[in-house]
This record gives structure tokens, C-alpha cells and sequence, in this order.
């Protein structure tokens, strides 16, 4: 599908930053805008603008065949092969990424199916097989996931990041993170009347899928939260939300994203850390949590999962948790083989 063949063509309000110009997938956008988070509209703009760069086609014209191709063009090696991931020694696209992508795109055909613009979704929900057995069907994915731990930061590297913040601001936003285990987002949707110093507790109004949770946070987020609003944050500030610009043009405007990813950027190079994001940060809390005691459920609660399954993670990021149920276990084993020979 060439958008050169069409007219940009305006669907009700749409933000003109997302529209990709065919009528057809300007209406999907307006559809997924009304229901869904900006960062969810971005996300899938980009994937189906990625799409329908590969597959030059009308949506009702794409087949199963095509859908199959951008998923070899997607597993095609970047910059003539030169360039290897380090995680799995790939040269294309991960398969994370591949995956995300065809679920957009799953999502947009699966709306066409629904409207009655075309009959079935070209997006096949994977390849089936006959098991050898039982003669059952069952359906392998199209992409295979692996399943990674996440990275998380140790004790004296949190202190060296910490320690090596410039404002009260950036260290509040960081405590936020590592402290109470909140999404970079959250942190950033914090609002004054959000904040629970009495109780030692913040509010998250718009959590991941819109749900929202009253969580506790450690004493030294308050105190250098209090640092920041008192000495940093201008008082003509003419935005509700907690961390905004200090300098520039944006004064008193809410920070982005990119900004608060910035700064966790630049600090780490400049206490020669190998690796710190905002998501490790959150990552680093809950392991730490988890291995401190914190019982599944609470922490699941904290981190606003809403599976626990997704929390469950965290039992095996916990080195001390692993290594207690196996001396347990292993404990238990030697005892009965010890019965076993005295009888």
C-alpha cells in the first residue's frame, strides 16, 4: 500500500502526528486512539506504517503469503549482516520485536474482520501440527519468544547512580523507581495530589492498562522529593504534574519521557555503569523486594500486575529465594536417604 497513491485524508480528529494517510487505516488509528494510551497509538502507527512499507498493497489484498514474506524480510540480517545482537547472536530484528509487529498488525485485520470489510484475518495464528500420540492438533507460533530474565542493578551500583544525580528532582525520579518499583511512565504521570507523605504512600492514577493503585514508597523518595518541590520546582509551574523542565523554553512543562531517560543515560556513562534503564530500575526494586521476604501477592500489588503469573518472574530473579528451596529440598532428600539406609 503506497500512501503516494493517496490523499492524506483527514478521519474525524485524528492526531496528524499518527495518520499514515489511507482512509482505511486512519479509521483503525481513530478506533485504536479512543480506547487506548498514546504510547499503545505510536506503537502501532509505527508497526503498520512498517507493514505496508514492506507489503505495497491495499489492506483487503494481503494474503497469508505476504504476511509470511514480511516476516522473513523482518528476520533479514541489519547493515549487510555487520551488526550482531550480543543476546542471541541474531542479525535481524529480534524476535520480541517481530512478534510485537504481527500482533499490530493481527489487530488491525482482526477490526477489518469485524467491520466486514474483508472476510478472515491473513495473520495465521500459527502453524499446526498433529502430535504423534494422541493424533491431537496443537499450533505451533509463528515466532518463538524466548523467555529472558530481565537485567537488574546491584546494591553498590544503585548507590554509585544515585549518588552521582545532580538535582533533587532526578534523584526523587529514580528513588520512584528503584524505591517503589513504579514504570517510568508512572513516575512521570505523577501528580501533587498524588503524593501521600503522611502515609508514606503515592497514588498512580493511570497505571499500565489504565488501572490505578495506592502503593507505599521508602521514606527517602519523601525526603528528596520534599528537597525537590522546595528549592527546585518553579512555583509558576502551570502543570498539576510532579517533575517537570527546570531550564530552557519548557520551564515548568512537564518532563518527557525522553528527558527522564536522558538522565538515567547520561549518569550511568558518567559513573561508567554498563547498563542502567528506568525498566531495570523497577526490575531492581521488585527483585530486591522479593528477596527481603515481600509475599508474592503484595508484591504483585505493588508492582500492578494484573497476573500473577507476570510477578512470578521475580521468584527466580531472587538468587536467595532459589538457593533456600533448593538447600531446603536438597535437605529433605539427604534425610530420607539416610532413613532409608539405616532401615
Amino acid at each position: 500500500m503506497s500512501t503516494r497513491k493517496r490523499s492524506l485524508h483527514c478521519v474525524g480528529d485524528l492526531d496528524p502526528a499518527v495518520r499514515l494517510g489511507h482512509p482505511v487505516v486512519d479509521r483503525y488509528l481513530e478506533f485504536v486512539e479512543a480506547r487506548a494510551r498514546r504510547n499503545t497509538l505510536l506503537a502501532t502507527a509505527s508497526d503498520l506504517r512498517v507493514f505496508f512499507t514492506e507489503v505495497d498493497k491495499e489492506p483487503s489484498d494481503v494474503s497469508v503469503t505476504d504476511v509470511l514474506a514480511f516476516i522473513t524480510a523482518q528476520r533479514s540480517p541489519l547493515f549487510d549482516g555487520k551488526v550482531i545482537r550480543l543476546s542471541d547472536g541474531e542479525t535481524g530484528l529480534s524476535a520480541r520485536t517481530i512478534q510485537r509487529r504481527l500482533s499490530i498488525v493481527s489487530g488491525f485485520f482482526a477490526y477489518l474482520v469485524m467491520v466486514g470489510d474483508i472476510a478472515s484475518n491473513p495473520v495465521p495464528r500459527g502453524l499446526a501440527t498433529r502430535r504423534a500420540r494422541s493424533g491431537r492438533r496443537s499450533v505451533v507460533p509463528l515466532i518463538r519468544t524466548p523467555r529472558t530474565l530481565p537485567k537488574i542493578l546491584e546494591p553498590a551500583e544503585v548507590d554509585a547512580l544515585v549518588g552521582a544525580l545532580r538535582r533533587w528532582r532526578d534523584r526523587a525520579m529514580v528513588e520512584a523507581m528503584v524505591l517503589g518499583g513504579l514504570r517510568r511512565c508512572e513516575v512521570l504521570g505523577l501528580r501533587i495530589q498524588d503524593l501521600h507523605p503522611a502515609e508514606g504512600r503515592v497514588f498512580v492514577a493511570d497505571g499500565k492498562g489504565g488501572h490505578q493503585r495506592l502503593i507505599p514508597i521508602s521514606g527517602r523518595f519523601f525526603r528528596s522529593l520534599g528537597e525537590y518541590l522546595e528549592r527546585e520546582r518553579p512555583s509558576d509551574a502551570p502543570t498539576d504534574g510532579v517533575f517537570v523542565v527546570l531550564k530552557g523554553p519548557r520551564r515548568g512543562q512537564a518532563l518527557s519521557a525522553d528527558g527522564l531517560d536522558e538522565i538515567v543515560r547520561y549518569t550511568r556513562q558518567r559513573v561508567g555503569l554498563s547498563h542502567a534503564t528506568c525498566h531495570e530500575l523497577r526490575h531492581t526494586c521488585l527483585t530486591r523486594l522479593r528477596e527481603a521476604g515481600m509475599a508474592l501477592e503484595a508484591l504483585q500489588a505493588q508492582a500492578g500486575h494484573r497476573s500473577i503469573e507476570t510477578t512470578r518472574i521475580y521468584l527466580h530473579l531472587s538468587n536467595e529465594w532459589l538457593a533456600d528451596e533448593y538447600a531446603r529440598a536438597s535437605a529433605l532428600i539427604d534425610t530420607q536417604m539416610l532413613e532409608a539406609v539405616a532401615r
